[in-house]
C-alpha cells in the first residue's frame, strides 16, 4: 500500500510542476466573392395580395377556412448570366409555423392564419425550368415548388434537378395560398387585420 501511495504522490507532484503549453495566437479569415453582375427582383401589383374585407360569419368556426388563391408575376433580371437563388424571410415569423408564413395574431397571442408561396411555370432565359430547394444552404438540392421561410430555392434545368443553373432572367408565377384558422376561440367582434409580410432575397451562389 505504501508503494502505491508514494507513486501517486510523485505523479501529483510532477503534474504540479509541469509547464502548461497553450497557443499564443489564433487565426481569423475574412472571405467573400465579389460578383461582376447584379440581379434585381420585381413583383407585379407592388407585391401586394389584398383579400379585401371578409365577414367573420363566413369563416369556419371548427376548421380552417381557405381564402382564394392569388398569383403575382415575379421576375429576376441580372446584368449577365448569374448563378443565384432565392430566400424568403417571414417578417411575421412569430405567427408562422414550419413552411407556413404568418399573418399576425388575434386576441393578442392567437395565430390568425397562414399563407404558402409556390413557384409555377418558371422560365430561365425563356426556357422552361424546375424549382428546386436546398435544406443545407446549397450543398444539395431537390425538386420543390414551395418557397419556404428561411430555405434557399433556385431553378434547375428540367433534365437535372440536382444543380441550379445560371441565367440573366427568371420569370415565374408566384402563387399565394392563404387561409384563416378555426375561429371558435377567436374574438372577432372588432375588425382584425390580415397582416402577412415577407421579404424575398436574391442570394448569389
Amino acid at each position: 500500500m505504501s508503494k502505491s501511495l508514494t507513486l501517486l504522490s510523485t505523479v501529483l507532484l510532477l503534474n504540479m510542476f509541469s509547464p502548461v503549453h497553450a497557443a499564443s495566437s489564433i487565426d481569423l479569415s475574412v472571405k467573400g466573392l465579389i460578383t461582376p453582375s447584379a440581379c434585381a427582383p420585381t413583383l407585379t401589383g407592388g407585391g401586394v395580395i389584398d383579400h379585401g374585407k371578409i365577414s367573420a360569419g363566413d369563416l369556419n368556426k371548427n376548421n380552417p377556412t381557405p381564402l382564394p388563391t392569388r398569383s403575382l408575376q415575379m421576375s429576376v433580371s441580372c446584368e449577365a448570366q448569374t448563378l443565384f437563388g432565392l430566400k424568403a424571410v417571414d417578417n411575421r415569423a412569430a405567427s408562422g409555423s414550419g413552411s407556413k408564413f404568418g399573418v399576425g395574431f388575434v386576441n393578442g397571442d392567437k395565430k390568425l392564419g397562414w399563407y404558402y408561396l409556390y413557384f409555377n411555370n418558371p422560365m430561365m432565359d425563356g426556357a422552361p425550368a424546375r424549382a428546386i430547394v436546398s435544406y443545407d444552404n446549397g450543398s444539395t438540392w431537390r425538386p420543390e415548388d414551395a418557397l419556404e421561410p428561411g430555405l434557399l430555392s433556385a431553378m434547375s434545368a428540367l433534365s437535372d434537378t440536382s444543380t441550379p443553373i445560371a441565367a440573366s432572367n427568371l420569370a415565374v408565377e408566384l402563387e399565394v395560398a392563404s387561409g384563416i384558422y378555426a375561429t371558435a376561440a377567436m374574438d372577432l367582434r372588432e375588425e382584425v387585420a390580415i397582416d402577412g409580410s415577407a421579404t424575398i432575397e436574391v442570394k448569389y451562389l
